[in-house]
């Protein structure tokens, strides 16, 4: 799918959500395009890249953050089974939370772009459908939130939005340190 062609089917969504579905959807959008665009005309090798004293690659980042909407949307409907106990992971889970930070052989930016438009779809059509952004479910184990906390969908969306803006901020820096393009200016 290109990037017209899901920009189209995100704002099908949004279209077809009201209030503040609506809103949080087209906020939503609007950073995952930015996101998208840093990857705009790259070869998979430059997508692999890795050029900033960070370990991070554009690619990279958009299969994390791919992975982050998609377990969040699974938060939203089944709660924190849907997501990892973070306060038991093995070295196995370790090394696979690592790979989401790269282009693996055989990986393409066609591909892991595909990845996301579909799970952006799914996110997108699932929020465009809840009856109640309230609804809410504990947060799962992990170091890093505090026992008993519960978030509704709409604290989801909005973790969502942030994280979608931090890390496309992240592939912003790799891509002008790639070639000089940046998203905005």
């Amino acid at each position: 799918m290109t990037a017209e062609q899901q920009n189209t089917t995100e704002q099908t969504a949004a279209q077809a959500a009201t209030g503040e579905h609506a809103d949080l959807l087209a906020a939503l959008a609007q950073q995952r395009h930015f996101l998208r665009f840093t990857a705009r005309d790259l070869t998979d090798e430059q997508a692999g890249a890795r050029p900033t004293a960070s370990e991070l690659c554009i690619g990279g980042v958009v299969k994390h953050v791919t992975a982050v909407e998609r377990a969040w949307a699974g938060f939203i409907v089944e709660g924190p089974s849907a997501m990892p106990d973070f306060t038991a992971m093995t070295e196995a889970d370790l090394a696979r939370r690592a790979d989401e930070f790269s282009v693996l052989p055989g990986e393409t930016l066609a591909g892991i772009l595909d990845d996301y438009a579909k799970v952006a779809e799914h996110t997108d059509g699932l929020v465009a459908g809840l009856p109640d952004l309230g609804a809410d479910h504990p947060l799962p184990k992990a170091p890093w939130f505090e026992p008993g906390v519960r978030w509704s969908a709409r604290r989801v969306l909005l973790h969502l939005i942030a994280e979608t803006a931090q890390h496309a901020g992240h592939a912003d820096i790799i891509r002008e340190t790639l070639d000089g393009a940046k998203s905005m200016g």
